[in-house]
């Protein structure tokens, strides 16, 4: 091999880094206290189907909160557990044919700026404000006489992290004892990747994430926590009814090569390269009034891009809007008991952005096996969804969704009937023997990125122009590896042949391991329906075979034709998990080799082992970016109008008032207002102005612009709609602002600001 020479920008680069690697250690110094930083969580409930043990000691944590501005990142500390406060179960009507039913809704939206949005792992993709709000919604479904119950969540979030599972049991085994527990509780995200980071534990992602975010992570946490609490308190007798159908022209698979290196006789099986099938769960009370809806379906949440700087939850979360607006009317968004989600499911491979990888530079096609162009690159590939920009393509996406999920509850006759059931078990990754077919065994390793990873997708590239489908490694980036984080053991090269590394994740522990060893692995079943709870994105076809294999192991005991769901992004994030054709890689056969355990090894699935347990760590790396006092400018308060709204408006206009602003995140911190904005209209017979939108509203944006030396400025827009009547209207806005006088600690104060009054008129 000729001998590698440095380009003086190369020269550079290395200089850089090693610079900032200097700064970082220096850093973690400061931010690290290296002894005792693990936790082990106790047992959060039985894992058998059902539960007869009561609850056992686990750690304790105070009921959900607004967290306080100078909270510290630590984990629960140990306690007994009678000296937990638990809320005891109302007693449940029995009498009937169905399942209890409980559906709940919460905001867990986090902070909307000063910190990255979870997804693209684009630095400067930070968050400056708000498209929508981002809910957690819990479904939670129990036999008639309550001696068994499931609980799912589903989160507009990235994924579910270890850390946000292990705090959420944590406080639900402090409130309600052993009722919800790990085995029959699961965390789904939907994966926006609008939304923020900041809520995880384990280094490479807390590096993506620019720093663990407490204010980020207690909101979340809150969020779901009350979601479930509702959930739990407004559960009432009901059935349940499941549906499937197709959704047409939603998808394209975004790594087509990868699909093609399946077996051409298993692909000749399909009609698609991506599962085009939707599931819905309609739940209704003994009356017939609706109480919410599960859809799953495998479409990733990337039709707002990386250029976006919008907190949102993207297609299914505006799939989630259009329902529960339609079915709550008259509530404002994020309101009403009616509850709607749009779950994930094996979407690794599939792209929202329907018209295909195009070069940005030149408008040529770059459908090819490395999705590259031939000028700039494959940071030039990017796919281009159906609209005229990001949003429109959200919005048609999202749009056919909920209308497809709406065909298929409506014409639901199919009840759900039968015992529920869950099954739980951690798995240490890294070193378990898995059949890969009748002949041929594999063994498992410590996890490690890859060159492809760095090179992202069609539908976010990476930073520095890898490529995807890279099989071999580059001596450049193999040296600046090396030099920072050491080598590469021969045993982790060889075991993740023939994809070259580039992080080596598994065998790096500062100052926290760098990936999870150990992972959640997970099943729950309604008479004829299991859930799978993934803990990544599986591939269209990974997802297949899990069915598949799941669907043999039910019907070697006697229970045919069960229909078996892939739910996505759960309890722990694992990145992709592909067939072994597509990536040589181990991680599907080791998810069916683990979920046949509960069938195949135990009389019962009382006898299986919880497995090792994860840990909770402490002293977390905190944001980079520093808490500052808010200013206003000289002879100006906050909340003061800088820029005022025209006099009138047309409908399809866009009603803009620029205000006076304080840095949003200090909102995730005071609970004062729920809301950024509203825009209210004036009501002459009641002499009183009703609010008709706020920012869960598709129609309003929120622009936060940060200034200089703690000075900002907060832009609302309003898009008015067709349907808009005419009248009286006006903005107002609402924040809070962080003070703090010399030698006391900081406060966060609320503010309004309203703009003034303007006439919207018909054309």
């Amino acid at each position: 091999m000729a001998k590698r020479t440095f380009s003086t920008l190369e020269m550079f680069l290395i200089f850089l880094l090693v610079m900032m690697t200097a700064i970082t250690v220096a850093l973690l110094s400061l931010l690290f206290i290296t002894s005792g930083t693990i936790e082990n969580h106790k047992d959060s409930g039985s894992h058998i189907f059902p539960s007869t043990q009561g609850p056992m000691a686990t750690q304790s944590s105070t009921a959900p909160q607004a967290p306080a501005a100078t909270q510290a990142t630590h984990g629960p500390t140990a306690t007994q557990a009678s000296s937990v406060t638990r809320t005891p179960e109302p007693p449940l009507f029995q009498n009937f044919s169905g399942y209890h039913i409980g559906v709940g809704r919460a905001d867990c939206t986090g902070q909307v700026a000063d910190i990255n949005l979870m997804g693209y792992s684009k630095n400067g993709q930070n968050a400056r404000g708000i498209l929508t709000r981002l809910y957690s919604r819990a479904f939670i479904l129990a036999e008639p006489d309550g001696s068994n119950r499931v609980l799912f969540v589903s989160i507009d979030i990235g994924m579910v992290s270890q850390r946000l599972r292990l705090e959420v049991l944590n406080r639900l085994q402090s409130k309600y004892g052993s009722l919800y527990r790990r085995d029959n509780v699961i965390l789904s995200g939907t994966h926006t990747h609008s939304g923020p980071a900041g809520y995880f534990q384990y280094t490479v992602f807390v590096i993506a994430s620019e720093g663990f975010s407490n204010r980020t992570f207690e909101y979340m946490v809150t969020g779901i926590m009350k979601s479930i609490e509702t959930a739990h308190t407004n559960m009432k007798p009901g059935k349940i009814f499941i549906n499937k159908g197709n959704v047409d022209g939603v998808q394209i698979n975004r790594s087509p090569y990868s699909y093609l290196q399946n077996p051409q006789s298993e692909r000749a099986r399909y009609s698609s390269n991506t599962d085009k099938e939707m599931i819905v769960l309609k739940m209704i009370d003994l009356n017939g009034d609706d109480l919410g809806l599960i859809s799953w379906f495998a479409i990733h949440p990337v039709s707002m891009n990386s250029s976006n700087h919008l907190v949102n939850s993207d297609n299914v979360g505006y799939a989630s809007y259009l329902f529960e607006q339609e079915k709550n009317r008259g509530y404002l968004p994020g309101e009403g008991p009616y509850v709607a989600a749009f779950a994930s499911s094996n979407l690794g491979d599939v792209s929202p952005n329907i018209l295909g990888p195009h070069c940005i530079n030149t408008g040529e096609s770059c459908d090819n096996a490395n999705s590259t162009c031939p000028i700039g690159g494959p940071s030039m590939c990017m796919a281009m969804g159906p609209g005229q920009d990001m949003l429109d393509s959200t919005q048609i996406i999202g749009q056919t969704i909920y209308q497809r999920a709406k065909e298929l509850c409506a014409s639901a006759s199919r009840e759900v009937t039968g015992p529920l059931a869950s099954a739980h078990q951690w798995v240490n990754m890294t070193d378990v023997t898995v059949w890969l077919n009748s002949t041929h065994t594999a063994k498992t390793c410590k996890p490690a990125l890859g060159y492809s990873f760095a090179a992202g997708t069609i539908d976010g590239v990476g930073g520095l122009n890898f490529t995807q489908g890279k099989t071999e490694g580059d001596p450049f980036w193999d040296t600046i590896r090396d030099q920072l984080l050491g080598k590469p053991s021969e045993e982790i090269k060889e075991c993740h042949k023939p994809k070259p590394i580039l992080l080596h994740t598994g065998e790096l522990s500062i100052p926290h391991p760098w990936h999870p060893d150990i992972v959640d692995v997970q099943i729950i079943t309604l008479g004829s329906l299991a859930i799978t709870a993934i803990p990544g994105e599986f591939t269209t076809m990974s997802g297949r075979r899990l069915r598949e294999a799941v669907q043999a192991e039910f019907s070697l005991y006697g229970m045919q034709n069960m229909t078996v769901v892939i739910s996505g992004l759960c309890n722990v994030y694992t990145h992709y998990i592909a067939t072994y054709e597509e990536y040589q890689v181990n991680s599907l056969a080791l998810c069916v080799h683990s979920l046949s355990k509960y069938f195949l090894f135990q009389d019962t699935v009382a006898n299986l082992s919880k497995g090792p347990e994860p840990p909770f760590f402490k002293q977390l790396i905190t944001s980079l970016i520093p808490n500052t006092v808010d200013r206003a400018p000289i002879g100006r308060t906050f909340g003061d109008v800088l820029q005022p709204a025209k006099p009138e408006y047309r409908v399809g206009e866009v009603a803009e008032v620029v205000f006076v602003g304080a840095n949003p995140k200090n909102s995730a911190e005071n609970w004062t207002h729920q809301t950024f904005l509203t825009v209210e209209k004036y009501e002459a017979t009641s002499a009183s102005w009703q609010t008709l939108y706020n920012d869960a509203s598709w129609e309003t944006r929120f622009h936060w612009h940060k200034g200089l030396l703690g000075q900002s400025n907060a832009t609302i827009q309003w898009h008015i709609p067709d349907t808009a009547q005419p009248g009286i209207y006006r903005i107002k806005y609402f924040g809070h602002n962080r003070k703090q006088d010399i030698l006391k600690p900081a406060v966060i104060l609320s503010f309004e600001g309203t703009s003034s009054a303007f006439e919207v008129v018909t054309t």
